[in-house]
């Protein structure tokens, strides 16, 4: 069954709005209540088949054959976009799994100790996951790789665990946000029919001033004493993390990354430690693969329920209503679109849980509105990668703030605070269209 052009609907959203309200106001009830692991309480993924048994019940309703929801669930669950998102949760749970049961996260924390001085720590892993990022053009494999270094460092030197993961997800952030070769990148280039380059000289003026400020705030949040313990480690462990990050700026296919990872992590092992055998390592594996089984199914899950919505015209329904804001709104009309281009995404992407997604979607309708006032199309498709970064950094069941989570057993708000990159860039970004720069040529380079 092929959907196209949906009439735009706002009853698909409220299955959605369901999942929302359940799932923030249980874990912020149990917050309340001083609980313990008061996001776990209420598990996700069933919250979200409630909200897709609910959405099945409102189409049926509305005349649609539960065959046909039950194939265009089907359809967004197995996405390639979902798929790719589910392979690479395992295997950073594997990889996570088996580089921690033979200690090489922790001598990787011991190497790092002696060439970073602890009060740098934060600035340093912010820095290394944005370079690891831009090379890889994926949030999702940068954080794999880098959490759990990032987890081992915040126990080493006594910082917040949710500073050192916030100072990782925004670094991942940053570097996909800039990257050549992000599918971020490329969707809102070729929405708007730009050149990567003309896009990476406008997106810079917003993103590295955020990123200086971030850095900054780092800095001074990572000052202090800290009890730092030196222990002896062996290199060989360290080998493991340092051919994942090479591999990752070699711009390797994150999946061929992780794997290699996987398997020298495993080699390593057992040459170093004689009752460290292969069923040791198969089952540090699936005892990874465990880890990741919650984040995995609740991807799946959202991306079938957006699915849904989108298909029904939900999706559609924001867009035009942001659109129709843009007509009304008592601004300078370079200014309108751009407030209007910024919501669109905005909102597209707390609706689908997916910045790449919500470019995709939102791509054609930003273009127009770029069109019709008078905004450089170069500035749009920087303005969808910039907004659409800062809603997928923040919003507490984005697959980067899950697999963080998950990676260190934390709750995903006691993470969002401190991703304090996604916070700058909000403002950033914010500050840039009220700032609202002299028009740009409207010639731009071929793509």
């Amino acid at each position: 069954m092929t959907v196209s052009a949906p009439t735009p609907r706002a009853w698909p959203l409220l299955p959605l709005l369901f999942f929302l309200v359940v799932f923030l106001g249980s874990g912020l009830y149990y917050t309340s209540t001083d609980t313990d692991f008061a996001f776990y309480q209420i598990k996700a993924p069933v919250v979200a088949m409630a909200a897709i048994v609910l959405f099945m019940v409102m189409a049926r309703v509305a005349g649609q054959r539960l065959n046909a929801s039950v194939e265009r669930l089907l359809a967004g669950m197995g996405h390639p976009n979902i798929i790719l998102m589910c392979l690479v949760f395992l295997l950073a749970g594997a990889f996570a799994s088996v580089s921690d049961s033979i200690g090489s996260v922790e001598a990787t924390v011991q190497l790092g100790l002696r060439i970073i001085p602890a009060e740098w720590v934060l600035p340093a892993l912010f820095l290394i996951s944005a370079f690891i990022a831009t090379a890889m053009g994926t949030s999702m494999g940068t954080i794999a790789a880098t959490a759990p270094i990032a987890v081992g460092f915040a126990s080493a030197t006594g910082l917040p665990l949710p500073l050192a993961l916030g100072a990782v997800v925004g670094g991942a952030m940053f570097g996909d946000n800039l990257s050549m070769i992000s599918d971020t990148t490329i969707a809102s280039t070729r929405s708007q029919g730009v050149s990567l380059k003309d896009k990476f000289r406008i997106n810079i003026w917003i993103a590295l001033p955020a990123a200086v400020v971030t850095v900054l705030v780092l800095i001074v949040l990572g000052e202090g004493e800290h009890q730092v313990e030196a222990k002896p480690y062996t290199f060989a462990l360290v080998v493991p993390y340092l051919l994942v990050f090479g591999l990752a700026l070699s711009g390797l296919n994150v999946l061929a990354v992780l794997i290699i990872g996987i398997v020298s992590a495993g080699v390593t092992g057992m040459v170093l430690m004689p009752d460290y055998t292969l069923p040791s390592m198969n089952g540090a594996i699936y005892k990874g693969f465990e880890g990741m089984f919650e984040i995995m199914l609740l991807s799946m899950l959202i991306g079938g329920l957006s699915q849904l919505m989108t298909d029904q015209g939900g999706t559609r329904w924001v867009i035009e209503r942001i659109h129709g804001v843009t007509r009304w709104l008592k601004l300078p009309l370079q200014r309108a679109g751009e407030v209007g281009i910024a919501l669109l995404v905005v909102f597209a992407n707390v609706f689908v849980a997916n910045n790449t997604v919500a470019i995709v979607l939102t791509g054609d309708m930003a273009r127009d509105i770029a069109t019709d006032h008078g905004v450089d199309l170069r500035r749009s498709a920087s303005l969808l990668d910039i907004f659409s970064c800062v809603v997928q950094g923040l919003i507490p069941y984005g697959a980067q703030v899950l697999l963080a989570c998950s990676i260190a057993a934390i709750s995903p708000l006691a993470l969002i605070g401190s991703i304090h990159y996604c916070w700058v860039l909000a403002v950033a970004g914010i500050v840039a269209i009220v700032v609202n720069r002299p028009r740009l040529s409207s010639s731009a380079s071929p793509v």
